[in-house]
Protein backbone atom coordinates (compact mmCIF):
# COMPACT_ATOMS: atom_id res chain seq x y z
CA UNK A 1 0.00 0.00 0.00
CA UNK A 2 0.98 3.69 -1.39
CA UNK A 3 1.90 4.98 2.46
CA UNK A 4 3.15 8.32 0.86
CA UNK A 5 0.09 10.47 0.97
CA UNK A 6 -0.40 9.66 4.80
CA UNK A 7 3.00 10.89 5.59
CA UNK A 8 3.29 13.86 3.50
CA UNK A 9 0.10 15.03 5.43
CA UNK A 10 1.36 13.81 9.12
CA UNK A 11 4.90 15.80 8.43
CA UNK A 12 3.23 18.57 7.49
CA UNK A 13 0.64 18.87 10.18
CA UNK A 14 3.43 17.99 12.68
CA UNK A 15 5.71 20.85 11.06
CA UNK A 16 2.16 23.68 11.28
CA UNK A 17 1.45 22.56 14.75
CA UNK A 18 4.45 23.31 16.70
CA UNK A 19 4.95 25.82 18.90
CA UNK A 20 7.96 27.31 17.72
CA UNK A 21 7.13 27.13 13.95
CA UNK A 22 4.02 28.66 14.62
CA UNK A 23 5.59 31.72 17.02
CA UNK A 24 8.27 32.20 14.11
CA UNK A 25 6.55 32.49 11.61
CA UNK A 26 4.30 35.76 13.04
CA UNK A 27 7.66 36.66 14.88
CA UNK A 28 10.67 36.45 12.27
CA UNK A 29 8.97 38.91 9.78
CA UNK A 30 8.25 41.52 12.42
CA UNK A 31 11.42 41.18 14.29
CA UNK A 32 13.07 41.88 10.52
CA UNK A 33 11.31 44.52 9.17
CA UNK A 34 11.33 45.88 13.13
CA UNK A 35 15.26 45.93 12.94
CA UNK A 36 15.36 47.49 9.56
CA UNK A 37 13.18 49.94 10.20
CA UNK A 38 15.39 50.67 13.35
CA UNK A 39 18.20 50.91 11.57
CA UNK A 40 16.82 53.59 8.86
CA UNK A 41 15.19 55.41 12.22
CA UNK A 42 18.60 55.48 13.69
CA UNK A 43 20.23 56.39 10.49
CA UNK A 44 18.37 59.54 10.06
CA UNK A 45 19.30 60.54 13.76
CA UNK A 46 22.70 59.89 12.88
CA UNK A 47 22.13 62.30 9.72
CA UNK A 48 20.14 65.00 11.09
CA UNK A 49 23.09 65.51 13.50
CA UNK A 50 24.29 69.10 13.33
CA UNK A 51 28.52 69.33 13.42
CA UNK A 52 30.32 72.92 13.17
CA UNK A 53 33.19 72.79 11.38
CA UNK A 54 36.16 75.46 11.81
CA UNK A 55 38.00 76.34 8.57
CA UNK A 56 41.44 77.95 8.52
CA UNK A 57 42.47 78.78 4.94
CA UNK A 58 46.13 80.07 5.04
CA UNK A 59 46.33 80.41 1.04
CA UNK A 60 42.97 82.55 0.62
CA UNK A 61 41.82 80.22 -2.14
CA UNK A 62 39.68 77.84 -0.68
CA UNK A 63 37.46 78.91 2.27
CA UNK A 64 34.73 80.22 0.10
CA UNK A 65 33.55 77.05 -1.32
CA UNK A 66 32.49 76.14 2.47
CA UNK A 67 28.95 77.88 2.80
CA UNK A 68 26.32 77.08 5.20
CA UNK A 69 23.22 77.48 2.53
CA UNK A 70 24.24 73.81 0.78
CA UNK A 71 24.29 71.75 4.41
CA UNK A 72 21.29 72.43 6.80
CA UNK A 73 23.55 69.91 9.08
CA UNK A 74 26.94 70.73 8.45
CA UNK A 75 28.22 74.45 9.83
CA UNK A 76 31.02 76.59 8.80
CA UNK A 77 33.27 78.85 10.80
CA UNK A 78 35.87 80.52 8.77
CA UNK A 79 38.35 81.35 11.14
CA UNK A 80 40.96 84.26 9.97
CA UNK A 81 43.86 86.25 11.81
CA UNK A 82 45.16 83.59 14.03
CA UNK A 83 47.48 80.48 14.24
CA UNK A 84 46.77 76.80 13.77
CA UNK A 85 47.54 76.11 17.16
CA UNK A 86 45.42 78.92 18.23
CA UNK A 87 42.63 77.27 15.99
CA UNK A 88 42.74 74.29 17.46
CA UNK A 89 42.58 75.33 20.87
CA UNK A 90 39.78 77.50 20.00
CA UNK A 91 37.76 74.35 18.61
CA UNK A 92 38.65 72.32 21.06
CA UNK A 93 37.20 74.74 23.57
CA UNK A 94 33.88 75.25 21.83
CA UNK A 95 33.65 71.72 21.20
CA UNK A 96 33.22 71.46 17.76
CA UNK A 97 33.46 68.70 15.10
CA UNK A 98 36.71 69.21 13.77
CA UNK A 99 39.70 71.88 12.45
CA UNK A 100 40.13 71.89 8.50
CA UNK A 101 43.72 73.47 8.28
CA UNK A 102 45.21 74.50 4.19
CA UNK A 103 48.37 75.18 4.95
CA UNK A 104 50.26 78.09 2.65
CA UNK A 105 52.24 76.84 -0.31
CA UNK A 106 53.86 78.88 -3.23
CA UNK A 107 52.92 75.99 -5.59
CA UNK A 108 48.37 75.65 -6.38
CA UNK A 109 49.70 71.54 -6.84
CA UNK A 110 51.92 71.69 -3.49
CA UNK A 111 48.84 72.84 -1.41
CA UNK A 112 46.89 69.69 -2.17
CA UNK A 113 49.09 67.54 -0.09
CA UNK A 114 49.44 70.00 3.03
CA UNK A 115 45.70 69.95 3.89
CA UNK A 116 44.59 68.65 7.39
CA UNK A 117 41.31 67.72 9.55
CA UNK A 118 42.02 67.82 13.26
CA UNK A 119 39.24 66.71 15.51
CA UNK A 120 38.95 64.85 18.77
CA UNK A 121 37.73 61.43 17.27
CA UNK A 122 37.65 59.88 14.07
CA UNK A 123 35.77 61.55 11.53
CA UNK A 124 33.55 59.18 9.34
CA UNK A 125 34.91 58.11 5.62
CA UNK A 126 31.87 59.92 3.97
CA UNK A 127 32.48 63.07 5.61
CA UNK A 128 36.48 62.71 4.86
CA UNK A 129 35.35 61.95 1.06
CA UNK A 130 32.91 64.92 0.53
CA UNK A 131 35.91 67.16 1.60
CA UNK A 132 38.22 65.53 -0.33
CA UNK A 133 35.69 65.98 -3.65
CA UNK A 134 34.97 69.49 -2.97
CA UNK A 135 38.44 70.78 -2.29
CA UNK A 136 39.60 69.04 -5.39
CA UNK A 137 37.16 70.44 -7.59
CA UNK A 138 38.32 74.13 -5.99
CA UNK A 139 41.81 73.37 -6.71
CA UNK A 140 41.80 72.13 -9.87
CA UNK A 141 39.36 75.30 -11.32
CA UNK A 142 42.37 77.27 -9.57
CA UNK A 143 45.20 75.35 -11.04
CA UNK A 144 43.40 75.87 -14.74
CA UNK A 145 43.00 79.97 -13.67
CA UNK A 146 46.79 79.80 -13.19
CA UNK A 147 47.31 78.13 -16.39
CA UNK A 148 44.75 80.52 -18.03
CA UNK A 149 42.70 77.81 -18.71
CA UNK A 150 38.68 79.32 -19.41
CA UNK A 151 36.84 77.14 -16.77
CA UNK A 152 33.65 78.19 -18.55
CA UNK A 153 34.99 76.62 -21.63
CA UNK A 154 35.92 73.43 -20.00
CA UNK A 155 33.08 73.17 -18.27
CA UNK A 156 31.07 73.14 -21.62
CA UNK A 157 33.79 71.03 -22.98
CA UNK A 158 32.70 67.85 -21.13
CA UNK A 159 30.36 65.30 -22.28
CA UNK A 160 28.96 62.35 -20.54
CA UNK A 161 28.85 59.14 -22.76
CA UNK A 162 26.16 56.82 -22.03
CA UNK A 163 26.50 53.77 -24.31
CA UNK A 164 22.98 52.51 -25.22
CA UNK A 165 23.01 48.67 -26.07
CA UNK A 166 20.69 46.71 -28.61
CA UNK A 167 20.24 43.18 -29.51
CA UNK A 168 20.75 42.24 -33.85
CA UNK A 169 16.91 41.92 -33.23
CA UNK A 170 16.20 44.71 -31.67
CA UNK A 171 15.91 44.46 -28.24
CA UNK A 172 17.12 47.38 -26.08
CA UNK A 173 19.27 47.34 -23.07
CA UNK A 174 22.03 49.04 -20.96
CA UNK A 175 24.33 48.57 -18.03
CA UNK A 176 21.65 49.71 -15.40
CA UNK A 177 19.19 47.11 -16.95
CA UNK A 178 21.90 44.92 -16.60
CA UNK A 179 22.44 45.41 -12.90
CA UNK A 180 18.50 45.35 -12.45
CA UNK A 181 18.67 41.95 -14.16
CA UNK A 182 21.56 40.35 -12.03
CA UNK A 183 19.49 41.80 -8.68
CA UNK A 184 16.78 39.53 -9.60
CA UNK A 185 19.13 37.01 -10.10
CA UNK A 186 20.79 37.28 -7.15
CA UNK A 187 17.44 37.59 -5.40
CA UNK A 188 16.30 34.54 -6.62
CA UNK A 189 19.65 32.60 -6.06
CA UNK A 190 20.01 33.73 -2.29
CA UNK A 191 16.76 32.71 -1.84
CA UNK A 192 17.17 29.01 -2.60
CA UNK A 193 20.22 28.92 -1.11
CA UNK A 194 18.66 30.27 2.60
CA UNK A 195 15.31 28.00 1.87
CA UNK A 196 18.02 24.82 1.32
CA UNK A 197 19.90 25.76 4.57
CA UNK A 198 16.80 26.34 6.81
CA UNK A 199 14.75 24.00 5.71
CA UNK A 200 17.47 21.13 4.84
CA UNK A 201 18.51 21.17 8.43
CA UNK A 202 14.96 21.27 9.47
CA UNK A 203 14.67 17.88 8.10
CA UNK A 204 17.82 16.49 9.50
CA UNK A 205 16.90 17.37 12.89
CA UNK A 206 13.05 16.05 12.38
CA UNK A 207 14.98 12.42 11.06
CA UNK A 208 17.47 12.71 13.95
CA UNK A 209 14.56 13.24 16.81
CA UNK A 210 12.93 10.23 15.85
CA UNK A 211 15.64 8.15 15.54
CA UNK A 212 16.49 9.09 18.93
CA UNK A 213 13.13 8.75 20.18
CA UNK A 214 12.84 5.34 18.60
CA UNK A 215 9.48 6.29 17.09
CA UNK A 216 11.16 5.27 13.40
CA UNK A 217 11.21 1.89 14.50
CA UNK A 218 7.42 1.62 14.80
CA UNK A 219 7.09 3.43 11.90
CA UNK A 220 9.72 1.94 10.02
CA UNK A 221 7.94 -1.67 10.22
CA UNK A 222 4.52 -0.55 8.33
CA UNK A 223 6.47 1.54 5.85
CA UNK A 224 9.00 1.59 3.22
CA UNK A 225 12.27 3.68 3.62
CA UNK A 226 11.85 5.34 0.54
CA UNK A 227 8.56 6.31 0.86
CA UNK A 228 9.28 7.82 4.53
CA UNK A 229 12.08 9.63 3.23
CA UNK A 230 10.20 11.47 0.44
CA UNK A 231 7.11 11.86 2.67
CA UNK A 232 9.47 13.49 4.79
CA UNK A 233 10.97 15.71 2.24
CA UNK A 234 7.86 16.70 0.27
CA UNK A 235 6.22 17.18 3.81
CA UNK A 236 8.81 19.98 5.02
CA UNK A 237 8.75 21.17 2.05
CA UNK A 238 5.07 22.19 1.99
CA UNK A 239 5.36 23.48 5.35
CA UNK A 240 8.20 25.75 4.31
CA UNK A 241 6.38 27.04 1.51
CA UNK A 242 3.58 28.05 3.62
CA UNK A 243 5.94 29.42 6.16
CA UNK A 244 7.26 31.69 3.15
CA UNK A 245 3.86 32.78 2.21
CA UNK A 246 2.97 34.08 5.84
CA UNK A 247 6.54 36.16 5.99
CA UNK A 248 5.41 37.61 2.32
CA UNK A 249 2.52 38.28 3.84
CA UNK A 250 3.06 39.74 7.41
CA UNK A 251 6.45 41.12 6.01
CA UNK A 252 3.85 43.13 3.74
CA UNK A 253 1.78 44.41 6.37
CA UNK A 254 4.72 45.22 9.04
CA UNK A 255 6.37 47.35 6.48
CA UNK A 256 3.33 49.84 6.28
CA UNK A 257 2.52 49.64 10.37
CA UNK A 258 6.05 50.13 11.26
CA UNK A 259 6.44 52.86 8.66
CA UNK A 260 3.74 54.75 10.25
CA UNK A 261 4.28 54.36 13.78
CA UNK A 262 7.81 55.58 13.29
CA UNK A 263 7.53 58.18 10.56
CA UNK A 264 10.23 56.05 8.38
CA UNK A 265 9.99 56.95 5.15
CA UNK A 266 12.37 53.92 2.97
CA UNK A 267 12.83 56.00 -0.19
CA UNK A 268 14.02 59.12 1.84
CA UNK A 269 16.49 56.98 3.99
CA UNK A 270 18.06 55.26 0.82
CA UNK A 271 18.50 58.82 -1.25
CA UNK A 272 19.88 59.82 2.04
CA UNK A 273 22.67 57.36 2.00
CA UNK A 274 23.09 57.42 -1.53
CA UNK A 275 24.00 61.01 -1.31
CA UNK A 276 26.33 60.07 1.78
CA UNK A 277 28.30 57.65 -0.87
CA UNK A 278 28.02 60.80 -3.24
CA UNK A 279 26.42 59.03 -5.96
CA UNK A 280 22.43 60.25 -5.79
CA UNK A 281 23.55 62.57 -8.77
CA UNK A 282 24.04 58.87 -11.01
CA UNK A 283 20.84 57.60 -9.31
CA UNK A 284 18.62 60.76 -10.70
CA UNK A 285 20.14 60.08 -14.25
CA UNK A 286 19.77 56.48 -13.45
CA UNK A 287 15.88 57.16 -12.62
CA UNK A 288 15.04 59.86 -15.80
CA UNK A 289 16.85 57.45 -18.06
CA UNK A 290 15.78 54.12 -17.21
CA UNK A 291 12.01 53.79 -16.43
CA UNK A 292 10.61 50.96 -13.99
CA UNK A 293 8.80 49.33 -17.05
CA UNK A 294 11.15 49.43 -19.19
CA UNK A 295 13.56 46.98 -16.44
CA UNK A 296 10.52 45.08 -16.29
CA UNK A 297 10.20 44.74 -20.21
CA UNK A 298 14.09 43.67 -20.52
CA UNK A 299 13.19 40.86 -18.36
CA UNK A 300 11.71 37.32 -19.69
CA UNK A 301 9.43 37.63 -16.87
CA UNK A 302 7.19 34.21 -17.49
CA UNK A 303 10.44 32.67 -18.59
CA UNK A 304 11.97 33.46 -15.00
CA UNK A 305 8.60 32.29 -12.78
CA UNK A 306 8.53 29.13 -14.41
CA UNK A 307 12.09 28.34 -13.98
CA UNK A 308 12.24 29.46 -10.63
CA UNK A 309 9.43 27.05 -9.53
CA UNK A 310 11.52 24.57 -11.40
CA UNK A 311 14.73 24.75 -10.41
CA UNK A 312 13.75 26.07 -7.30
CA UNK A 313 11.69 22.36 -6.01
CA UNK A 314 14.63 20.67 -7.93
CA UNK A 315 17.62 22.32 -6.18
CA UNK A 316 15.53 21.67 -2.66
CA UNK A 317 14.40 18.23 -3.26
CA UNK A 318 18.64 17.54 -4.29
CA UNK A 319 19.70 18.97 -1.12
CA UNK A 320 16.89 17.86 1.18
CA UNK A 321 17.33 14.14 0.57
CA UNK A 322 20.88 14.44 1.45
CA UNK A 323 20.09 16.26 4.83
CA UNK A 324 17.82 13.25 5.45
CA UNK A 325 20.40 10.74 4.63
CA UNK A 326 22.77 12.39 7.02
CA UNK A 327 20.43 12.78 9.66
CA UNK A 328 19.54 8.69 9.22
CA UNK A 329 23.56 8.33 9.73
CA UNK A 330 24.04 10.20 12.93
CA UNK A 331 22.53 10.11 16.70
CA UNK A 332 22.84 13.53 17.46
CA UNK A 333 23.33 17.07 15.91
CA UNK A 334 26.75 17.61 16.58
CA UNK A 335 28.14 14.67 14.60
CA UNK A 336 26.38 16.32 11.22
CA UNK A 337 29.55 18.72 11.10
CA UNK A 338 31.82 15.84 9.48
CA UNK A 339 29.55 15.50 6.54
CA UNK A 340 27.79 19.77 6.47
CA UNK A 341 30.68 20.80 4.53
CA UNK A 342 30.33 18.71 1.30
CA UNK A 343 26.88 19.74 1.36
CA UNK A 344 27.28 23.71 1.92
CA UNK A 345 30.67 24.46 -0.36
CA UNK A 346 28.77 23.60 -3.81
CA UNK A 347 25.85 25.89 -2.35
CA UNK A 348 28.68 28.58 -1.49
CA UNK A 349 30.27 28.14 -4.76
CA UNK A 350 27.28 28.71 -6.70
CA UNK A 351 26.24 31.91 -5.11
CA UNK A 352 29.87 33.36 -5.38
CA UNK A 353 30.67 32.15 -9.35
CA UNK A 354 27.15 33.35 -9.96
CA UNK A 355 27.87 36.69 -8.18
CA UNK A 356 31.19 36.97 -10.31
CA UNK A 357 30.73 35.54 -12.99
CA UNK A 358 27.34 35.89 -13.83
CA UNK A 359 27.12 40.17 -14.95
CA UNK A 360 30.96 40.24 -16.09
CA UNK A 361 30.03 37.31 -18.74
CA UNK A 362 26.15 35.47 -18.17
CA UNK A 363 26.68 33.44 -21.57
CA UNK A 364 31.05 32.50 -20.38
CA UNK A 365 32.24 29.10 -20.35
CA UNK A 366 32.58 29.34 -16.36
CA UNK A 367 28.66 30.38 -16.03
CA UNK A 368 27.32 28.12 -18.86
CA UNK A 369 29.17 25.34 -17.16
CA UNK A 370 27.75 25.47 -13.84
CA UNK A 371 24.81 26.22 -15.19
CA UNK A 372 24.47 22.62 -16.18
CA UNK A 373 26.50 21.01 -12.69
CA UNK A 374 23.17 19.77 -10.94
CA UNK A 375 24.47 21.07 -7.66
CA UNK A 376 24.96 24.80 -8.74
CA UNK A 377 23.17 24.99 -11.72
CA UNK A 378 19.52 25.92 -9.47
CA UNK A 379 21.51 29.04 -8.16
CA UNK A 380 23.58 29.99 -10.75
CA UNK A 381 21.24 29.32 -13.91
CA UNK A 382 18.75 31.57 -11.98
CA UNK A 383 21.05 34.32 -12.46
CA UNK A 384 21.54 33.65 -15.91
CA UNK A 385 17.81 33.43 -17.20
CA UNK A 386 17.24 37.43 -16.42
CA UNK A 387 20.47 38.02 -19.16
CA UNK A 388 18.48 35.69 -21.99
CA UNK A 389 19.58 31.85 -21.83
CA UNK A 390 18.72 29.58 -24.64
CA UNK A 391 15.42 27.57 -24.05
CA UNK A 392 17.71 24.10 -25.04
CA UNK A 393 20.09 24.93 -22.33
CA UNK A 394 17.50 25.94 -19.45
CA UNK A 395 15.67 22.03 -20.61
CA UNK A 396 18.92 20.21 -20.71
CA UNK A 397 20.22 21.84 -17.23
CA UNK A 398 16.24 20.67 -15.58
CA UNK A 399 16.89 17.43 -16.97
CA UNK A 400 20.40 16.78 -15.58
CA UNK A 401 18.96 18.46 -12.51
CA UNK A 402 16.23 16.11 -12.00
CA UNK A 403 18.00 12.91 -13.07
CA UNK A 404 20.73 13.78 -10.65
CA UNK A 405 17.94 14.13 -7.84
CA UNK A 406 16.76 10.51 -8.78
CA UNK A 407 20.10 8.80 -8.37
CA UNK A 408 20.55 11.08 -5.24
CA UNK A 409 17.36 10.01 -4.22
CA UNK A 410 18.47 6.47 -4.08
CA UNK A 411 21.86 7.14 -3.02
CA UNK A 412 19.99 8.83 0.17
CA UNK A 413 17.87 6.03 0.50
CA UNK A 414 20.55 3.36 0.61
CA UNK A 415 21.87 5.05 3.86
CA UNK A 416 18.63 5.74 5.14
CA UNK A 417 17.67 2.25 5.00
CA UNK A 418 20.54 1.04 6.68
CA UNK A 419 21.71 4.35 9.14
CA UNK A 420 17.92 4.74 10.54
CA UNK A 421 18.63 1.90 12.90
CA UNK A 422 21.97 2.08 13.95
CA UNK A 423 22.44 3.67 17.24
CA UNK A 424 25.44 4.47 19.16
CA UNK A 425 28.11 4.26 17.05
CA UNK A 426 29.57 7.37 14.64
CA UNK A 427 29.79 6.51 11.34
CA UNK A 428 32.31 7.43 9.22
CA UNK A 429 32.62 8.25 5.02
CA UNK A 430 34.08 4.42 4.56
CA UNK A 431 31.36 2.84 6.91
CA UNK A 432 28.33 4.79 5.09
CA UNK A 433 30.37 3.89 1.63
CA UNK A 434 29.44 0.06 2.68
CA UNK A 435 26.06 0.95 3.59
CA UNK A 436 25.54 1.17 -0.54
CA UNK A 437 26.64 -2.20 -1.10
CA UNK A 438 23.52 -3.51 1.29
Amino acid sequence: MNHLPLIIKREYLTKVRNKSFIIMTFLSPLIMIGLGTLIFYLTQLNSSKERTISILDETGKVASIFTNSEDSNTKYNILTGITLEEAKKLVEAKEEYGLLHIAPQADIKDISTHIKFFSEDSPSVTFISRLERKLGKKLTDEAFLNNGVDIALVNDSKMDVTIMQESFTGERSSKYVNYSKLGFGLAAGYLLFMFIIIYGNMIMRSVIEEKTNRIIEVIISSVKPVQLLMGKIIGTSLAGVTQFIMWVILGGIAIVVFSAIFGVDLMAAQAQVMEQQGTLQQASELSAEVKIAEIFQSLPLGNLVVAFFIFFIGGYLLYSSLYAAIGAAVDNETDTQQFMMPIIMPLVLAVYVGGFTVLEDPHGVVATVFSYIPFTSPVVMLMRIPFGVPIWQQLLSVAILYITFTGTVWFASKIYRVGILMYGKKPSYKEIFKWLKY
